[in-house]
């Protein structure tokens, strides 16, 4: 075995290797296809077999030899432990796998999902593994109503919606995917089937059986865990809470102060001056592409950040998904497979095709605008912020840093990539803003971001820490981000089920503006944003906090 510290690189191996093994469907859109054919053991045994094989993985990093690390190793094994440590919490306790029906839900379904996104390999080939996972269904879910005996009303609630979409995925989405590419569909078919009767019976379950009872919040402890061993932070909750309520405070005071800017009495008013220029149904996918270009060109011109060819091309989303992907976690932008590198990437926008109905086609293109199109479609998540963070992603040195944010069936592959892939991606957007490519309207509107941010670290640390109840927590979305009372309480439920995750907007961006003002007065007179920010990238979907001290510290040996 090659390299300096090979016992620490045997066991990181066996690290990642197991990870693949024990999510597959994760494995599958990272662009690890040795387990395509497979769904995740979720009973009671397969938890506890996982649970014990991270326990036992971190006894034998314990028991390594000192080996001379490089700062990449260090930097992994670190971010190695802390994944253990939490997936350990994550099988043991009753906040996620055992206590979530709707996580069982995104594997199955998305299991299939991700092996129609992309022609990774000759469809036969998916095919077949597609079928295998239709045909692990039944007991993927028969497994989970024997685990779960009770849940949080409103995970029941997320989870029967759902059953909807996986429904109509699992139903005439296959047949249009089998139509729409020429296939013999009737094997798909049959496995479709089978899968589908076993989402009506775990319907009847959620509805019927299952008890409402639980937990919202993952208590103080849990929240620590993730903080300090997932985001690498150094603040205690109570510290990123002050700050989250000054910035609430702070950005709210400017909404109301500069509404009159605009004509308006108040934020709110001047927030719906933003939905004009709607582009027609023949320019609509053009549109998206034109101001792609437009922020690729004026990033380059501002000398923001080196930026290679990386291909998007905007297509409408698919047809055999679109019954299906308002019920289920259907992103527009989904993080490209690491090692698959298939480009152009997708970017999957919502249809807008003379098929719909004219009140709906008309509907969704007055949603549409050239300031949506440009903050949301295109810095934010298909330009210079996801998508061009994935790209450096995956040519970093760190191997946890190269799949930690990809997206898969219900969030990204690893916690500690969050701080970065959200941090950066809402810090691209004030670039753009600073870089003058936003009209003034546009840069009102995310100072909106900014308090929709801080509001969502405050709900996190709230609503875990059990200050808060789901209904305080939609109220204070509702109350102070303006965010309607549909939208305020979809929001809230997905916090109380992903502790720890609201919170990486606000300190993920927080870091990056702390470092660059660090090191724009460390190094006057040479500093270089876009050396900066091509250093920064570098280093991979890992947290913020980790990024910083490293550059910190070669700044600071370098002066």
């Amino acid at each position: 075995m090659s390299g300096t510290a090979p016992r620490f690189t045997e066991w990181l191996d066996a690290v990642v290797l197991d990870y693949y093994d024990r999510e597959p469907v994760s494995a599958t859109f990272i662009g690890r296809h040795e387990h395509d054919p497979r769904l995740p053991d979720l009973s009671a045994r397969g938890l506890a077999d996982a649970a014990t094989q991270a326990r036992r993985q971190l006894s034998r990093l314990r028991a390594l030899p000192a080996e001379a690390l490089t700062e990449t190793e260090r930097l992994d094994r670190d971010l190695a432990q802390g994944m253990l440590e939490i997936h350990a919490w994550e099988y043991e306790g009753g906040h996620m796998w055992r206590g979530n029906p709707s996580l069982a839900l995104g594997e199955a379904v998305f299991g299939v999902i991700a092996l129609l996104l992309r022609p990774f390999a000759p469809w036969p080939r998916r095919q077949e593994a597609a079928i295998a996972r239709l045909e692990r269904v039944p007991a993927l879910l028969d497994a989970t109503r024997a685990r779960i005996h009770q849940a949080p009303a409103a995970w029941i609630a997320r989870a029967v919606r759902e059953c909807e979409g996986a429904l109509a995925f699992f139903g005439s989405g296959l047949d249009r995917f089998a139509a729409d590419h020429g296939l013999d569909g009737d094997r798909l078919r049959r496995a479709g089937d089978r899968a589908r009767a076993a989402v009506v019976e775990f319907r009847r379950y959620l509805t019927g059986e299952l008890r409402e009872g639980g937990s919202y919040g993952c208590g103080e402890e849990a929240l620590s865990l993730l903080m300090r061993r997932g985001h690498w932070l150094t603040e205690e909750a109570d510290d990123i809470l002050a700050l989250a309520e000054d910035r609430a405070r702070e950005q709210a005071g400017y909404l109301e102060a500069h509404a009159a800017d605009f004509g308006a009495r108040n934020w709110q008013e001047a927030l719906a001056h933003l939905h004009s220029h709607h582009p027609t149904p023949e320019h609509y996918l053009p549109r998206y592409e034109q101001i792609w270009n437009e922020q690729r060109e004026a990033a380059l011109a501002a000398d923001l950040v080196s930026w290679p060819e990386y291909p998007i091309r905007y297509i409408q989303q698919p047809g055999w998904a679109r019954e299906a992907a308002a019920n289920l976690y259907f992103l527009f932008y989904r993080a490209p497979a690491a090692f698959d590198q298939i480009t152009p990437v997708e970017y999957l926008v919502p249809p807008i095709n003379a098929d719909l109905p004219p009140a709906e086609r008309t509907r969704r293109l007055e949603a549409t605008n050239d300031s949506v199109i440009k903050l949301n479609h295109v810095i934010h998540h298909g330009g210079l912020g996801h998508h061009l963070q994935n790209y450096h992603a995956y040519r970093s040195l760190s191997r946890i840093g190269q799949i930690a944010g990809v997206d898969c069936a219900s969030r990204i592959a690893l916690f500690c990539g969050g701080t970065m892939t959200e941090g950066w991606a809402c810090y691209a957007t004030e670039l753009m803003a600073e870089a003058g490519a936003l009209t003034p309207l546009e840069h009102y509107a995310e100072q909106h971001s900014r308090l929709r941010m801080a509001v969502r670290a405050i709900v996190d640390i709230r609503l875990h820490r059990g200050d808060y109840g789901l209904d305080d927590a939609a109220a204070r979305y509702g109350d102070q981000a303006g965010m309607g009372p549909e939208a305020a309480m979809a929001e809230a439920v997905k916090n109380s089920m992903f502790p720890g995750t609201a919170l990486m907007y606000l300190m993920g961006t927080e870091q990056i503006w702390r470092l660059r003002r660090d090191l724009e007065a460390r190094q006057a007179g040479t500093f270089s944003l876009r050396r900066f920010h091509d250093q920064f990238l570098s280093h991979g979907s890992v947290p913020v906090a980790r990024i910083a001290e490293a550059m910190r510290k070669e700044a600071f040996e370098a002066r």
